[in-house]
């Protein structure tokens, strides 16, 4: 058993081979979901040989496998870890998206970016009979949603440029943006105010204000939702700030997790 593979430490003070195994994971899931060798490498700077090793542990467990192109993907044993994750992650929003509904009156959600969509992952509908509902697991393209922009606007430049190379830039309404120079204009001003602003670019009539989280387990954005006539300018700049502390306080509940887990 080679030193990468077995129980070498690493300098955090994991056990370095499954540090490496888990970054490949990500990297796949980034790439969307099927990635080759050599751009594993690329991404990882890990040796191919390396690599290979790792890869083919994670085959014979089942978390990747490898398809006719002899590419590799995620594997199906990572859904059932993935669903556990993702209720306990709509477990720990949902305080937090019920204090933001309680301050706005309006839907409040926890949207993920997986691969080059936005999964929602947990809602708290507002207290108006009239109210946005999304499914939690609905899967959107970013290019149209709030938390869309916001997340893609916390990426490097060809980060995002792979996602929308993956992405179909379909205008759900006219207000869509469906340009990529102007969608790339419109994440600079994202980066500049700090969040993000659909105006009816999915569903006409309907105005969202999201913020990225700053850290936490994977790419994750807060957002509030509703109808244009409530949504306000006035109500916007109320929920900016609710929405950046609700996210800083789920960011440091999920480290705190992190700490409990590292020195348990």
């Amino acid at each position: 058993m080679t030193s990468d593979e077995g129980g070498a430490r690493s300098g955090s003070g994991g056990v370095q081979s499954i540090e490496r195994a888990f970054a490949l994971l990500e990297t796949m899931a980034d790439a969307g979901g099927l990635v080759g060798l050599t751009r594993l490498a690329a991404a990882s700077g890990l040796p191919l040989p390396t690599i290979h090793r790792l890869v083919r542990t994670l085959v014979s467990l089942g978390y990747v496998r490898q398809d006719s192109s002899r590419q590799y993907a995620l594997g199906p044993r990572l859904i059932r870890l993935g669903e556990g994750a993702s209720r306990l992650v709509g477990l720990w929003a949902r305080p937090h998206l019920t204090m933001l509904v309680d301050a706005l009156g309006e839907s409040a959600n926890l949207a993920v970016l997986d691969g080059s969509e936005v999964m929602y992952m947990a809602q708290v509908p507002g207290r108006h009979s009239m109210r946005m509902f999304t499914e939690v697991g609905r899967r959107v393209s970013p290019h149209c949603t709030a938390v869309g922009k916001a997340l893609l606007a916390r990426m490097s430049h060809d980060q995002v440029a792979d996602v929308l190379g993956r992405t179909d830039l379909v205008a759900h309404t006219e207000y869509t943006i469906t340009d990529p120079v102007a969608y790339l204009a419109e994440l600079r001003r994202v980066r500049a105010r700090g969040y993000a602003i659909d105006e009816g670019e999915f569903e006409v009539g309907v105005r969202c204000v999201a913020v990225a989280l700053d850290g936490g387990p994977s790419r994750a954005a807060l957002s509030v939702s509703g109808p244009t006539t409530r949504m306000t300018d006035e109500l916007v700049e109320r929920a900016v700030p609710q929405l950046r502390a609700a996210a800083a306080a789920l960011v440091a509940e999920f480290d705190q997790a992190g700490r409990s887990a590292t020195t348990a």
